[in-house]
């Protein structure tokens, strides 16, 4: 089983659907169900933040958006950095609080369960508070930055005979 999500990251507002399967149909049909309600069919622009997953990686996938939906526009987090992503934090609840202990007895109980976490959560819930500021970008750059240019000066050494 699937579980996809859209995350409003304004409402703080859930839009999942599951299904036997993810791919580029799947994906598509959760688009439309968040793009065919207000605020967002009306809306100038409405940004799909996204992964690289396989059913909306590249351009393909961008031009098959906008040509469904012209006012959707998708943006691709960085490769490894899906906790850029704040529906990736409300997965990561629905791993905590809902997947596990995974004491299902079947796929019908975790579609009724994923969906009743989502009723109770939408709500309930409230907009992250998003803490990583610029500030902390920088900071975190110039740690990267560091470790690499040391990693690489140390691989570089000539080994102690």
């Amino acid at each position: 089983m699937a579980y996809l999500a859209a995350y409003d990251v304004h409402a703080a507002k859930v839009f999942g659907r599951t299904g036997p399967r993810t791919g580029i149909d799947p994906f598509m049909n959760l688009v439309a169900q968040v793009m065919s309600i207000e605020p967002y069919a009306s809306a100038k622009r409405v940004f799909w933040i996204v992964d690289n997953g396989s059913s909306h990686r590249g351009q393909k996938a961008a031009d098959r958006l906008t040509a469904a939906f012209p006012n959707a526009v998708m943006v691709y987090t960085p490769v490894h950095a899906s906790w850029l992503n704040q529906v990736e934090i409300y997965f990561s609840v629905v791993q905590r609080k809902v997947v596990s202990p995974n004491d299902f007895t079947d796929l019908t109980e975790v579609g009724k369960r994923l969906r009743a976490f989502e009723d109770r959560y939408n709500a309930t819930a409230q907009p992250f508070q998003w803490k990583f500021t610029t500030s902390d970008l920088d900071d975190l750059l110039a740690r990267l930055d560091r470790h690499t240019t040391d990693h690489q000066a140390g691989s570089s050494a000539e080994p102690a005979t």
